[in-house]
């Protein structure tokens, strides 16, 4: 009985193993905002979705600062190798990275670990426009940058002023050159669009679910690396369609650059056995996200070499020396 016993103690350790770390005791998960936010959003689909694999139910705290600076500032300096704290990140967090907003620290000096999901760019137009096709659009594109009005919710330099200028990159043209009109949000962007006072709307695909129905938008193309699920899984991707101007939402966490092997391995585990979970897809659905589940040394090259892409862009629209 006593070797029984030992055996499974011996199988049980084996099991857990690939999700647990001696050194992760007290869970916790860094929202660099105030609450309410996305970054709140990305934490609590953490939380629910990683349950209490540690042993302990995670905590969700609250770091405000810069949008995201005090954060990375903190994971580079006094808590390097915390072990069991995670950050909240976004394709936001990346572009400030990219174009220096975060001052010193870069995407070398922190670990990424995983995603919990994400949103995809999109190229929109009215139901009536003359672009029929992502083709038709880029070819008048090509012809000259600015022989349309391009907008969305956000300045030059944002997400979705990005979307746009990696589509002119695509056929070699220049950002600097288009008509961008930037709106103070996706809603006014889409009656900016409606009404005629842009030719396109480079948005995300997530707010189009309402809209599909209506006959009063078409949508070109979604800016994902594969063909999304129902109700997208008509609309054909950029890179399909021959142009290399992907744009993904991306929600995700870090942790510090110093952290343990150990202490990384157990946490990307964790998610990785998550991902696996009718629980977790439910969690992504109900939050809005559409699955992208990358964890581990997979997503840090992936996010390390689009944050080199968005470098270039930057520095190339003049938004960088």
């Amino acid at each position: 009985m006593k070797k029984l016993f030992a055996a499974t103690v011996v199988m049980a350790n084996c099991f857990f193993g690939s999700a647990q770390s001696s050194d992760i005791k007290k869970p916790e998960c860094i929202a660099p905002a105030k609450p309410g936010g996305g970054f709140d959003l990305t934490c609590r689909v953490a939380q629910g979705g990683i349950g209490d694999q540690f042993g302990n139910p995670m905590q969700v705290t609250f770091m405000p600062g810069g949008i995201g600076a005090v954060a990375i500032t903190l994971f580079n300096t006094t808590r390097t190798d915390d072990p069991n704290a995670i950050v909240a990140f976004s394709s936001g967090s990346l572009l400030n990275i990219a174009t220096g907003k975060y001052g010193e620290w870069t995407e070398n000096d922190v670990r990424f670990l995983a995603t919990v999901g994400a949103d995809f760019g999109a190229v929109i137009v009215r139901s009536d426009s003359e672009f029929k096709t992502l083709d038709d659009l880029m070819n008048k594109v090509k012809a000259d940058e600015s022989s349309l009005a391009i907008g969305a919710g956000g300045s030059v330099g944002s997400q979705d002023w990005m979307k746009a200028a990696l589509l002119l990159k695509s056929v070699e043209r220049d950002p600097r050159k288009m008509i961008y009109v930037a709106y103070d949000g996706g809603g006014d962007a889409l009656t900016g669009l409606l009404g005629g006072s842009i030719d396109v709307y480079t948005g995300d695909i997530g707010e189009m679910t309402a809209h599909l129905d209506t006959g009063e938008l078409r949508v070109l193309a979604v800016m994902s690396p594969d063909r999304l699920p129902e109700p997208f899984a008509d609309i054909p991707t950029t890179k399909e369609l021959g142009y290399d101007a992907e744009w993904t939402i991306m929600r995700g966490f870090y942790m510090g650059k110093n952290v343990s092997d150990d202490a990384y391995e157990a946490w990307a585990a964790a998610f990785k056995e998550a991902y696996g979970t009718e629980e977790f897809a439910k969690i992504q659905h109900d939050k809005g996200l559409l699955p992208l589940n990358i964890a581990g040394k997979d997503l840090d090259e992936n996010v390390k070499e689009r944050i080199k892409k968005l470098r270039a862009i930057a520095k190339e629209a003049g938004l960088i020396e």
